[in-house]
C-alpha cells in the first residue's frame, strides 16, 4: 500500500508519500480499500500540531474517507468483504488502504455514491448538529451562513433550505456567491467587497438574522454578531480565518442572544444514538435529492500537497476529493 506519512508536526511540506506494508486487520478491525478521501480544515491543522486531537507520531492523516471492505478481522460480524462504507475518525484516510475498528464504519445505503460517502458525514453531520440540534432552527427563520461556499458552508446552506429556512450566504468573492445562489441561497453577500453588517440590515429590513452559522471566525464575527435579531443564536463552528475573535459580552445581553458552541466530534463520541438518528435523517434527504455533496474537484491521492495548497489559499468550493484509481 501507499500512504502519506506524517513523521513530524512541521506542516504539509514534511509529509512523505511512502510505500508501506499492507496492514492485516486485527480482531474487531476491517481493512478498507480506499476509493476516496476528502480534505477538511482540521486535516490542515493536525499536521501542524494545532488541532485538539494530536495523533501519536508517525501517523497517516485524513479524517474522512470511503471505499469497500477488503478483509475482516476476528469477531467482526456486522460487515462483509465488498461492503461500501464511509469512515470518520482522526487519521488514516490519505492512503490506498486503512485498517479501522468496525465500530467506526458507516455502511453506505444502496444508491449512495461511494465518493459522496467520503464527502458527507463530516460536513453534513456538523451542519445538521449545529442548525437543528444546537440552534433549533425553525421553518421561516433567517440564517446567515459565513464561508458559505466551503465544505461545511455548502452543507449548512442545503440543510437550512431543506427545513424551510431563508438563507443569506456570505462568501469572499462574487464567484463564490454565484455558486451559492445555484445551490439555493435566497440572498448573497460578497464580504470581500461589501459591508457585511449594512447588507444584512438591507436584506432583513433592519430586523437581523435568527441564526449565524460561523465556521470562519476572525474579523467577520463582530459584525455578524451585531446583526443578530432578538433571541438570535450564534453558532461557533470553527476558525478558518485563523484567529479566534473576542466579542463584547454586552451584545449577547442586549439582544437576548445565545452564543452556542458546536463540537461535532465530541457529540459523536458522547451521544452515539443521537448521531445515528442524525445520519439516518441525512441519508433520507440524500435519497430524496434534497442534499448533495458539492465536489469542487478530484485529485489523485498522490497530489495531496496541491490539495492542501488550494485549501490554505481558500480556493475550494465545497469539498476537494483525493481519489485512488
Amino acid at each position: 500500500m501507499k500512504a502519506w506519512l506524517c513523521e513530524s508536526l512541521d506542516g504539509v511540506g514534511a509529509l512523505k508519500w511512502r510505500e508501506l506494508p499492507t496492514p492485516q486487520p486485527q480482531p474487531g478491525q476491517v481493512r478498507i480499500a480506499i476509493r476516496a478521501a476528502s480534505l477538511n480544515f482540521p486535516d490542515l491543522l493536525v499536521v501542524e500540531g494545532k488541532y485538539q486531537f494530536k495523533p501519536p507520531l508517525p501517523f497517516v492523516p485524513g479524517s474522512e474517507f470511503a471505499g469497500h471492505v477488503e478483509a475482516v478481522g476476528d469477531g467482526v460480524t456486522n460487515v462483509a468483504p465488498g461492503t461500501a462504507v464511509a469512515v470518520i475518525g482522526n487519521s488514516g484516510g490519505f492512503a490506498t488502504h486503512a485498517c479501522v475498528d468496525a465500530s467506526q464504519l458507516i455502511p453506505l445505503p444502496p444508491g449512495f455514491e461511494v465518493e459522496h460517502g467520503a464527502a458527507f458525514a463530516f460536513t453534513y453531520g456538523t451542519s445538521h448538529h449545529a442548525l437543528l440540534d444546537r440552534a433549533r432552527l425553525q421553518p421561516g427563520e433567517t440564517v446567515l451562513v459565513l464561508g458559505a461556499a466551503g465544505g461545511v458552508g455548502t452543507a449548512a446552506l442545503q440543510i437550512a433550505k431543506a427545513v424551510g429556512a431563508r438563507v443569506i450566504a456570505a462568501a469572499s468573492t462574487d464567484d463564490k456567491c454565484a455558486r451559492c445562489r445555484e445551490l439555493g441561497a435566497d440572498e448573497t453577500i460578497a464580504y470581500g467587497r461589501e459591508n457585511l453588517r449594512e447588507r444584512i440590515k438591507e436584506i432583513t429590513g433592519g430586523r437581523g438574522v435568527d441564526v449565524v452559522y460561523d465556521p470562519v471566525g476572525g474579523e467577520l464575527a463582530d459584525p455578524a454578531f451585531r446583526s443578530l435579531a432578538w433571541r438570535g443564536r450564534y453558532l461557533v463552528v470553527g476558525f478558518a480565518a485563523g484567529t479566534i475573535p473576542a466579542l463584547p459580552w454586552n451584545l449577547a445581553l442586549l439582544k437576548g442572544a445565545s452564543l452556542v458552541g458546536v463540537f461535532w466530534g465530541d457529540f459523536v463520541r458522547r451521544e452515539p444514538q443521537a448521531f445515528a438518528h442524525e445520519l439516518h435523517e441525512l441519508a433520507q434527504w440524500y435519497a430524496q435529492g434534497r442534499i448533495r455533496p458539492v465536489i469542487d474537484s478530484r485529485l489523485p491521492m498522490s497530489a495531496l500537497p496541491q490539495a492542501y495548497a488550494r485549501m490554505a489559499a481558500r480556493d475550494v468550493r465545497g469539498k476537494l476529493l483525493l481519489v485512488n484509481d
